[in-house]
């Protein structure tokens, strides 16, 4: 289905870019594990495409063109594209799932930010739910109820990567804690922002967003039993991976502006023998009342995409509730303003 080439390049670049994921893939079966190197190659790919350039807007609208060569069957000639396209055709992806990924890259082109818990569960639920769900499609598994418990696993290991990476975020400009727990705890967000330190309020609240995670977590196990047996160990692993980083940020009594939490290769191996015994202790238990729990309702539209049947009346969401074309059209003016400003710049250069 990939070309051998493509998939060498997709794994290198997992294996340099998301440590916690390489660890956890290696225990998917390779009809599983394959497609997902693939699948978040492209959306690192799409990550550090939006990071790691000062022109952020220009990039997501880059990106924009190259989903839509994917989708169109004639995908842009690199490894990542090339292999994603494959991945597209041969699992035939609802096109609403990347470009829930798209639309979380646009927010933060534009430096949007999240005025509650709920706003944040929404960000979470395009740049890393809709990533689970895709990675449910990659298992043949179109359950909603498994699909909603892969939602909550997404935004949970979201919030493990915002209570993380807080300090860096502020220094890089960026945040991702709801404004309103700042304004409860009389905090400018810009003087923080000019010089974040790790005070009470600022660990109070990286505390809240764990707890918010762990319960998260615990509420996406009964999904997993809704995968196929081989493929449970790796998202096992991938749950106690990505909440073991909250474990370490604790252990720092919830510093994570002048100390970065990280998780040991020790950890993963031990992470990793935990996920096999955990796949085989829990095949002989009864399904979880859990496991039919409404999605979070910011996660309901990436559901409705994938699920192959929904409950009787579809009782979960409102439909497609994203605003990526309003957020490209956003983009595509502020560009365009800017190659204005540009030019007339350079006129009055040349007078």
């Amino acid at each position: 289905m990939i070309a051998p080439a493509d998939l060498a390049h997709c794994e290198a670049s997992i294996r340099t870019g998301s440590y916690s994921f390489h660890a956890a893939s290696r225990l998917l079966p390779d009809r599983v594990r394959n497609p997902a190197l693939a699948l978040y190659a492209f959306c690192r790919m799409t990550d550090d495409s939006v990071d790691l350039t000062h022109d952020k807007a220009a990039a997501v609208l880059v990106l924009g063109e190259r989903l839509d060569l994917i989708y169109r069957g004639t995908p842009r000639d690199a490894p990542a594209d090339r292999a994603f396209a494959a991945v597209v055709e041969e699992f035939q992806m609802p096109r609403t799932l990347p470009e829930a990924l798209l639309e979380g890259m646009a927010w933060d082109a534009i430096g949007k930010r999240y005025a509650t818990l709920s706003g944040v569960y929404a960000y979470s639920a395009r740049v890393a739910a809709a990533v689970g769900v895709m990675m449910a499609v990659l298992m043949r598994v179109r359950c909603p109820h498994a699909l909603a418990r892969a939602c909550d696993l997404g935004v949970a290991m979201q919030l493990s990567n915002i209570s993380r990476d807080v300090g860096e975020d502020a220094r890089e400009g960026r945040f991702y804690l709801p404004t309103d727990w700042m304004d409860q705890a009389g905090i400018d967000i810009e003087a923080f922002l000019a010089d974040p330190q790790p005070t009470k309020p600022i660990r109070r609240m990286v505390r809240h967003l764990l707890s918010d995670a762990t319960r998260l977590y615990f509420r996406s196990e009964p999904g997993v039993g809704e995968l196929p047996f081989d493929c449970r160990p790796g998202i096992y692993a991938a749950r106690h991976i990505y909440c073991g980083i909250g474990r370490e940020i604790a252990r720092a009594d919830y510093d994570s502006i002048t100390r970065r939490a990280f998780t040991t290769k020790g950890q993963k191996i031990g992470w990793l023998i935990l996920s096999t015994m955990q796949t085989l202790a829990a095949s002989a238990m009864p399904r979880s009342a859990v496991l039919y729990g409404k999605p979070l309702p910011e996660c309901a539209y990436l559901v409705e995409a994938a699920a192959e049947r929904l409950p009787a009346g579809n009782p979960w969401g409102e439909g497609r509730a994203g605003e990526l074309i309003a957020v490209l059209a956003q983009l595509k003016a502020r560009e365009a303003a800017r190659h204005r400003a540009a030019l007339a710049e350079d006129r009055k250069r040349a007078i």
